[in-house]
């Protein structure tokens, strides 16, 4: 799914996981969606749970900020494939036991909850797999459950892939699922973040400094060409894969869409004329300044949200026409 060329990174100083070093000692970032309430369990009274998790797994962990009204927050870990797995399971086992009533239990195992992981839509192949093999092959040998989500988050690249079961199967689909995304880390270039509460708020309102990208993925830092201090210069590629039945929305009649996003953006994009890969995903390539590319990428996930919610509504209708 996802774009087989690296594309340079920004040395920007977000605390997501940098790897420039080579395979073996790669750092894995991996984001989850948690409640409020959990969140408040994973830190603990001043900091202390997250402190010992630290301390116990050699990891980087923190909760994205409250934001009023909204009820979810995003927790990051950060570190090896095994200290972000058992960072993960650790945390489980602290949500059953504050919470031991919510839940599922069976009469003769562990208690089960579930963690909700983001994951870029460029990855999703990755941990899935050729006809789900791969997820599967996770699931039988972690003793987890894991579903994956069919649609990306509001204004965002992301999915969830919610992992279900004991606090010890999910550290072991965990660790799986990381190594999935550190083999095709490249494939996660570019994925643009979700945060809670930005689908509430069509208005483009950032939550998070621009250009913060992770999603599950590795960030490996290389020198961009055109990128010395001078801002004319300061350009960065990031390329994204878009579902070929939706390319046609992007572009629009005669182009109107796609040169009004080019146009709003500042940035310079370009489309593959044909699929890239199996899953019939055509290529965009967008080079522009970090401001630039964010603006982009927000126009672009905005239009096909539309076109998704358009779809929705036609076949709605088609339905109730049938109906009657």
């Amino acid at each position: 799914m996802p774009s087989d060329a690296p594309t340079p990174r920004d040395n920007d100083s977000a605390p997501q996981s940098r790897s420039p070093s080579p395979v073996g000692t790669d750092s894995l970032t991996l984001r989850a969606l948690v409640s409020t309430k959990d969140a408040g369990v994973i830190i603990g009274k001043a900091g202390k749970n997250v402190a010992e998790l630290r301390e116990q797994t050699g990891v980087k962990a923190g909760v994205s900020k409250v934001i009023p009204g909204v009820h979810e927050r995003v927790l990051t870990v950060t570190g090896s494939v095994e200290g972000v797995a058992k960072a993960y399971s650790l945390i489980v086992s602290q949500l059953t036991s504050a919470s031991p009533s919510s839940p599922v239990m069976s009469p003769s195992s562990s208690p089960t909850t579930a963690i909700r992981l983001l994951i870029s839509h460029n990855l999703m192949g990755s941990v899935i797999g050729r006809n789900g093999l791969k997820i599967k092959a996770i699931q039988d040998s972690s003793g987890a459950r894991m579903v994956a989500s069919k649609d990306m988050l509001p204004q965002s690249t992301e999915r969830i892939v919610e992992v279900q079961g004991s606090s010890e199967s999910i550290g072991r689909a965990i660790e799986e699922i990381g190594r999935c995304l550190l083999e095709d880390w490249e494939r996660g270039v570019g994925t643009v973040l979700f945060h809670p509460g930005a689908g509430d708020e069509r208005s483009g309102r950032r939550t998070h400094p621009t250009n913060r990208r992770s999603n599950g993925d590795v960030r490996r830092t290389s020198p961009s060409p055109g990128s010395p201090s001078s801002p004319p210069t300061n350009l960065r590629t990031q390329n994204i894969s878009i579902p070929s039945d939706m390319v046609g929305c992007i572009i629009g009649r005669n182009g109107t869409k796609i040169t009004e996003i080019r146009r709003l953006s500042g940035s310079k994009i370009s489309i593959a004329k044909e699929p890239h890969d199996e899953t019939g995903e055509r290529m965009f390539t967008i080079v522009g300044t970090p401001e630039a590319n964010e603006k982009a990428l927000f126009l672009l996930y905005n239009q096909l949200e539309s076109e998704k919610e358009r779809r929705v509504g036609r076949d709605q209708q088609q339905q109730e026409e049938l109906q009657d």
